[in-house]
This record gives structure tokens, C-alpha cells and sequence, in this order.
């Protein structure tokens, strides 16, 4: 851990394809910005497999990277790197240079050389179930969580949501999925992560302009039909504060007790108080 005299600290926020980072992180990293801390993105593929009109396919992968450092700007991260794999899409065979089919060990390597570069004290990634299943999201956690390994990272955070909170919202949807468009559901069950296993709900709502700036810069994934993105920006402030004002982690190595912390940087800060301590 960098011990740096004004208390900040450096976070990796480290993702699979463009839009991923507003949509779980955005508001935890923009206040985190906001308090001074330093953010860096890591986005493993340009998302170039996602939704978009045949026209646009060609470019698409161009496009979201562009919409990414927009998406960037909004949360106030301090650099963005991308790696640079294929994206495997979700469906069929996995393209050749995908990213799910990269070996962990070399994915992880040029992403413990990021960590070691910035001195990072935290790395995001995506929970075991890579949150709703996508094997991009799964190779994340696996990839993450090696190089944290690799470059000794003391504190890493799966990013996902509280399961039972989502169950409910899906349930609501279906129903009005009946007489209004929705986008594709997930199945829920076993998806993301049990409120029992949560260690983190942050409350971001001070934060939603910014989450919601970051959310509305990916152009490319709101158009041509029902899409996540789409429903969650029309949705008016008070049900987008509902929607969108917390986000959850479950904190690598730590057994869930008592109430969920608000400050993901709870544990260094622990850290560093013990270790002044020690040293005085």
C-alpha cells in the first residue's frame, strides 16, 4: 500500500467492455474521484460484439472506445487503458483472440504491470458468476484477482448487486414486459451476489449527475430497441436515485460482520490507522 500523506489512495477499476464501468462502478468511482482519489480504467475489449445496427458493426469497436473516454471524463478517472482483446460476445464459438480465451497467466501479467505501474491500493473487478454469467465478466474476476496476486494489490473488490434487490426488480419488469418493450432479463437465480455475502453497499446518490453523465456517453448502446441503458436513462430522478444511488461489493478475504460498509477504502484506512499505532 502507497502511503501518501493526504490520505488518498489509487484504484484500478478494472472491466470487459465499454459501458460496464458506468454501469456497476460509475457513481463508487466518481465519488472517489470527487475525494481526490486517483481512478484508472482497464477495460479488457474495445466491446466491438456488442448491440449495433449492421451498418455501424464495422466501426463499432472504434466507437465505444471513443464513447469510453467520455464515459472516463464523466466519472473523472485519471487514465484509461485498454487492452486490447476481441470480444467474446456471449454467445457461440469464442473468436480468436478473445478475450475469455486468453490464459489467465498472460492477461494478468499486462494487468499486474498496470497495478505496479500506478502503485495501486485497490482493483474492482466483477464477482466469481462474472455477475449475470457473460464469460468475458467471469474471465475479469478470474484475470483480476491473479494479477492482484501478481503485483501484491492489498485490497480487491468484486463489483456487483445485491441479488435480492435485483430479483425484485426483474419480477417488476417481467410484468411490464407485457405491454411495454424491455430488454433482454437475466435469469436471476444465482446471479450476482447474496446480500448475506455483501460487505459494501455504497451510497453514490450524491454522485448520480456524474454516474448518469457516464451511463448517457455510451451513444452506441441506447439505440434500436429496448436496451439497460436506454431504460435506465429515461427513468425520472426519483426512481433513478432508487435505481442507481448504491452500489455493492463483496471485499476479497473478508468475512461479512455487521453492517455493509459505505467507504470502499474502509480497510486501508484501518490499515494505516493500526500502522501509525504500531510505529508511534
Amino acid at each position: 500500500m502507497t502511503a501518501r500523506p493526504d490520505g488518498t489512495f489509487t484504484v484500478v477499476s478494472f472491466h470487459a467492455h465499454p459501458d460496464d464501468e458506468a454501469l456497476l462502478t460509475g457513481g463508487t468511482l466518481a465519488r472517489a474521484a470527487a475525494d481526490g482519489h486517483r481512478v484508472v480504467l482497464v477495460v479488457a475489449t474495445a466491446g466491438e460484439a456488442g448491440l449495433a445496427p449492421a451498418d455501424h458493426r464495422p466501426t463499432l469497436g472504434r466507437r465505444r472506445a471513443q464513447e469510453l473516454d467520455a464515459s472516463a471524463r464523466a466519472i473523472g478517472a485519471a487514465r484509461v487503458e485498454l487492452l486490447g482483446y476481441a470480444d467474446s460476445g456471449s454467445r457461440g464459438p469464442l473468436p480468436a483472440g478473445s478475450f475469455a480465451a486468453v490464459d489467465v497467466e498472460v492477461a494478468a501479467t499486462r494487468l499486474a504491470a498496470i497495478l505496479d505501474e500506478e502503485g495501486a491500493d485497490a482493483l474492482t473487478v466483477y464477482d466469481p458468476a462474472g455477475g449475470y454469467g457473460h464469460r468475458d465478466h467471469v474471465q475479469v474476476h478470474r484475470v483480476g484477482v491473479r494479477a492482484a496476486e501478481l503485483a501484491g494489490t492489498p485490497l480487491v473488490l468484486e463489483a456487483t448487486v445485491d441479488r435480492r434487490r435485483i430479483e425484485r426488480v426483474v419480477r417488476v419488469l417481467r410484468h411490464l414486459a407485457r405491454v411495454i418493450p424491455m430488454p433482454e432479463l437475466p435469469e436471476t437465480a444465482g446471479a450476482f451476489t447474496a446480500r448475506a455475502d455483501l460487505t459494501h453497499q455504497v451510497d453514490v446518490r450524491r454522485h448520480l449527475d456524474a454516474k448518469r453523465s457516464a451511463l448517457a456517453a455510451h451513444h452506441s448502446q441506447t439505440g434500436g430497441g429496448p436496451r439497460t441503458l436506454a431504460l435506465l436513462l429515461r427513468l425520472p430522478r426519483p426512481l433513478a436515485r432508487a435505481a442507481l444511488g448504491r452500489e455493492w461489493f463483496r471485499e476479497v478475504g473478508r468475512t461479512p460482520d455487521g453492517p455493509l460498509q459505505d467507504d470502499i477504502f474502509a480497510t486501508l484506512r484501518d490499515a494505516r490507522v493500526s500502522g501509525a499505532r504500531r510505529a508511534a
